[in-house]
């Protein structure tokens, strides 16, 4: 795998379980400690970011070359 694929695969992957954890801290998943919990509705999103970012990196080292 190179390193640009490294970045968006993990970055896919981070977005992912920020935005389940955002669904549960506003309470639309339900069956989990974490649901309808404000916490976890504010590190959810900053979550997500973090896992843009990755993949925004990751776009742009497979443009680098």
């Amino acid at each position: 795998m190179k390193g640009h694929r490294a970045f968006i695969v993990s970055g896919a992957v981070v977005s992912v379980v920020g935005l389940v954890w955002t669904l549960q801290g506003f309470g639309i998943l339900g069956g989990s400690v974490m649901s309808g919990s404000s916490l976890w509705a504010t590190i959810g999103p900053i979550v997500v970011v973090a896992g843009l970012v990755l993949i925004g990196v990751g776009i742009a080292r497979r443009r680098r070359g």
